[in-house]
């Protein structure tokens, strides 16, 4: 990949020219929010670019669709399809390269470039996009051994369908959240004696708030009512993909999530980081999952072994004092399931997925307890202390505690990556 022209866009970048993140920002100067890209410490303003005359000309594949970048979100872009995600990101990477065929539309024309190129710590982010429904998948096969070992024991830690579907249920969308927004402890029914009988709740502030670290898929277009998405066509129906953090209420969930799962417990607030990384960028770091060991359905069997990517992922947690302490470091390729599989599963019946729908992969961790990505695992269940920096120590979240959740892959210069997915948890609100 070739070099960069604009300034500060160091070799340790998550966005250098080898990713073009799509995301929704807005500005003093355009407090009306819209879409820009991310590259370097910079961002490139794609309302502002396209004012240029020469716009259509450069950009064939938006031709009609002029005003795209203009628009609140990026469902709109995310439903004209990869074929077009693909060219637009071959354009913007051309217009920043330090070769670039076209350097009067950017690159040497001062006017446009100090309006559409502007600092990232100078725009405020917002959800990337309009998201109808949330899914979220229990894929992330250590997490799902070590979990079930604490609750069942090792022999039967995973439930008997567990490697012949992607287990998922219906999230709550409302709640979703941009990077940087503050998450309320949440209340609930929560049980402080789980020994006595008869069992008697108590309404109040979680105790056991954790984080849960996973990725999430953004749907690029829509499948009709009735009908279902083959394994090997479901990449078409892939926009990009973030980080994302399921907040969870573990004493909440433990009283709540029999015989229907989790509610309350999870429904108060999921965090995506504000950057949409395109399904194109992520190619070059394919590789090969967890082995399932279980012959699938046919309609699972995507034909190849590197169905998931290498990202390499870690979670920080800072005080409310600012000491940051690297709790775990991961990989997205702990995945037992792919999108592509969950969105074949997540269709089989006919469900229509619509433009802007966002799938999640379930907390992602690895075999080693430095892999893990919850306090659920990391404390073995709340009955061992986390160290921190500054001999603090955790077992769950406190008010003030924040959780930033990174994510990136490639060698320096070329890297990819998402950005930080973070938030600070406040006390609860008063009842």
């Amino acid at each position: 990949m070739a070099s960069s022209w604009v300034p500060d866009v160091s070799l340790d970048t998550p966005f250098s020219l080898s990713n073009i993140p799509f995301g929704i920002i807005s500005s003093a100067a355009d407090p009306v929010p819209h879409a820009a890209i991310a590259i370097g410490s910079r961002v490139l303003d794609l309302k502002a670019l396209s004012s240029h005359p020469a716009f259509g000309d450069i950009f064939p594949a938006l031709q009609g669709h002029v005003g795209i970048f203009s628009k609140p979100t990026l469902n709109d872009f995310a439903a004209l399809g990869r074929p077009v995600h693909r060219d637009v990101r071959k354009v913007i990477q051309d217009l920043l390269s330090a070769e670039t065929t076209h350097p009067e539309i950017l690159r040497d024309n001062a006017e446009l470039r100090e309006r559409a190129l502007v600092p990232q710590r100078s725009v405020k982010m917002h959800l990337p996009m309009s998201i109808g429904d949330y899914t979220d998948f229990y894929a992330g096969f250590h997490h799902a051994y070590t979990v079930g070992s604490l609750f069942r024991g090792q022999q039967t830690a995973l439930q008997p369908n567990y490697t012949h579907l992607p287990v998922g249920y219906h999230g709550r969308a409302s709640s979703i959240v941009v990077s940087g927004t503050p998450v309320s402890r949440p209340y609930g029914q929560i049980i402080l004696d789980p020994a006595a009988e008869p069992k008697q709740p108590i309404t109040a502030p979680s105790r056991r708030l954790d984080m849960e670290l996973e990725l999430g898929c953004f749907i690029a277009r829509a499948n009709e009512l009735g009908s279902s998405i083959k394994v090997t066509e479901a990449e078409d129906y892939i926009f990009g993909y973030v980080l994302v953090n399921d907040w969870s209420a573990r004493d909440i969930q433990t009283w709540e999530y029999i015989p229907l799962g989790p509610f309350n417990s999870k429904n108060f607030a999921t965090t995506i980081s504000p950057w949409v990384v395109l399904a194109d960028a992520l190619e070059p770091f394919r590789t090969k999952g967890v082995e399932n060991w279980t012959p699938l359905q046919d309609y699972l069997n995507e034909g190849k072994e590197e169905n998931v990517f290498g990202i390499d992922l870690e979670i920080d947690i800072e005080t409310p004092q600012g000491d940051a302490t690297t709790i775990s470091n991961t990989s997205s390729r702990y995945l037992l399931w792919s999108f592509p599989q969950m969105i074949a599963h997540h269709t089989l019946g006919g469900c229509s997925l619509r433009t802007g729908d966002l799938l999640a992969s379930g907390t992602i961790s690895g075999p080693s307890a430095r892999e893990r990505g919850s306090f659920l695992e990391l404390s073995e269940g709340g009955k061992k202390d986390i160290m921190l920096y500054g001999m603090d120590v955790r077992r769950f979240l406190k008010d003030g505690d924040a959780v930033i959740i990174r994510g990136i892959c490639g060698k320096p210069g070329e890297k990819v990556g998402f950005g930080e997915c973070a938030g600070r948890v406040q006390a609860a609100a008063p009842r």
